[in-house]
């Protein structure tokens, strides 16, 4: 469930051609509810969306990067990681452990 269904269906169209736009670059998991969860909480995080005005919704989706929506991603990924999990720390440390000489 999207949040703001109702802004969500006005600006639909160009969410679809930006979808279109990013999967021409092989971004291929991107989809229409992702780029708009993505500007809700990341381009209009400041923004009373329920005041703003179609273009500038349309303009923000129209002027948004494939990089810019990847590096959010990871970011919430991170944040998201579980650091304090026994197995999650053993996979550190496995990474950072130098390899025995022989």
């Amino acid at each position: 469930m999207t949040s703001y269904p109702e802004q969500f269906r006005f600006v639909l169209p160009a969410l679809e051609s930006k979808c279109n736009e990013f999967h021409h670059f092989d971004y291929d998991t991107f989809t229409e509810e992702d780029l708009w969860e993505f500007c809700v909480k990341k381009k209009w995080r400041k923004k009373d969306i329920n005041t703003m005005h179609l273009y500038e919704m349309i303009n923000d989706i129209m002027d948004m990067r494939a990089s810019d929506f990847i590096a959010y991603h990871q970011v919430e990924a991170l944040k998201k990681a579980r650091w304090h999990d026994d197995s999650t720390l053993e996979n550190i440390q496995h990474l950072l452990r130098p390899p025995n000489k022989k």
